[in-house]
């Protein structure tokens, strides 16, 4: 009975609802609704790209040319600063205190060299004229006994060992006085030349030491290289700010009082691009944000791609001619590194 009936029937059930599966999963899927609806060209022929929004000056990663730990951060994410203003800080104490050291060493080396371009000193010329004085009385008192003894009509009245003796004590007595002389001459000539030139020298050499430790303390100070917004701060307060590139910048900063947008335009349709065309850039997910654009320039150097649509028929492996175009930022509501739709006339005018 279950042989000839029940397994009969439960093999018909088994082949239906194959059936019915197959007929079910044969269905067409409806594709998915975009998020928003993609923008239309207003150009009859065109050339389309992605461009990235960046500041009128390009974005600006602010670094440091040297490392240490930030102590003053005086601005805000967003906030407007102006040429040379302050961005950050960074420890200053060891080359505050270097400076100290090293403008005491210059105030040294300016004593040395005021006392030198002082000489003589006015009370030092009388001493030296008064030994000068005493030098030429002592040999006046030395000739005058040398005379008296010469002057003896016994030449047997004195020695010759003692006559001698006066002979050389007024020979001794004339180089006094040249050497007092000497040294009068030598005060009142005032410092020599080369002394006073080595002088000025240490002056100079401690000068500009003061100079390099004011500059490597204004190092220290990291100012803004032009007028604009700051757009990133990657840096807290008491971090290590290491010095040269890096892959996420300390500060990104740029002008944003005209944006610009970096298109990429693909290297098959750039013999189609001209130079100067009208432009269209709408932003990405809203074709009702539209602005027009105004030409820059082009970089004539064609790069390998590298903003990226996510698109799945995006070709990856190609390079692309890159166009800068300008728009008002308060035309409409975008912000830096945002990515719009851009459309370029690529129609040929006829005359």
């Amino acid at each position: 009975m279950i042989r000839k009936y029940v397994l009969p029937l439960l093999a018909l059930i088994g082949l239906l609802f194959g059936v019915y599966t197959v007929l079910a999963s044969n269905k067409p899927v409806n594709p998915a609704q975009p998020v928003a609806d993609p923008a239309a060209s207003p150009f009859k022929a065109y050339v389309a790209g992605a461009g990235l929004v960046e500041a009128s000056t390009q974005n600006i990663a602010v670094g440091t040319p040297t490392s240490g730990v930030v102590t003053d951060i005086p601005v805000l994410v967003g906030g407007r600063v102006h040429s040379h203003d302050v961005l950050f800080k960074l420890d200053d104490r060891s080359s505050r205190a270097e400076l100290i050291v090293r403008q005491a060493a210059l105030a040294s080396a300016k004593a040395k060299l005021e006392r030198l371009e002082g000489l003589p000193r006015p009370e030092d010329v009388p001493a030296a004229e008064a030994r000068v004085h005493e030098a030429d009385a002592t040999l006046a008192d030395l000739r005058n006994q040398l005379a008296l003894a010469e002057s003896l009509g016994d030449k047997r009245a004195i020695s010759m060992e003692e006559m001698g003796r006066r002979r050389f004590a007024v020979d001794a007595g004339v180089a006094r006085v040249a050497e007092a002389k000497a040294q009068l001459q030598l005060l009142e000539a005032g410092a020599w030349k080369p002394d006073v030139e080595i002088a000025k020298a240490d002056v100079a050499s401690a000068e500009a030491l003061v100079r390099a430790t004011e500059i490597e303390l204004d190092r220290l100070v990291v100012r803004a290289p032009v007028d604009g917004e700051v757009l990133q701060v990657n840096v807290r307060l008491g971090e290590y700010a290491q010095a040269g590139p890096l892959d996420k910048p300390l500060m990104v900063m740029g002008g944003v009082d005209r944006l610009h947008v970096r298109i990429d335009v693909d290297e098959n349709d750039a013999w189609r691009f001209r130079p100067k065309a009208a432009a269209v850039a709408y932003v990405r997910g809203n074709r009702e944000l539209r602005t027009e654009l105004q030409f820059e320039r082009v970089e004539p150097y064609v790069v390998p791609k590298r903003s990226l649509t996510g698109d799945s028929t995006e070709r990856v492996d190609t390079r692309v001619l890159q166009v800068i175009y300008s728009f008002d930022p308060n035309s409409i509501p975008i912000y830096v590194g945002q990515q719009m739709d851009v459309f370029i006339d690529a129609e040929v005018s006829r005359s």
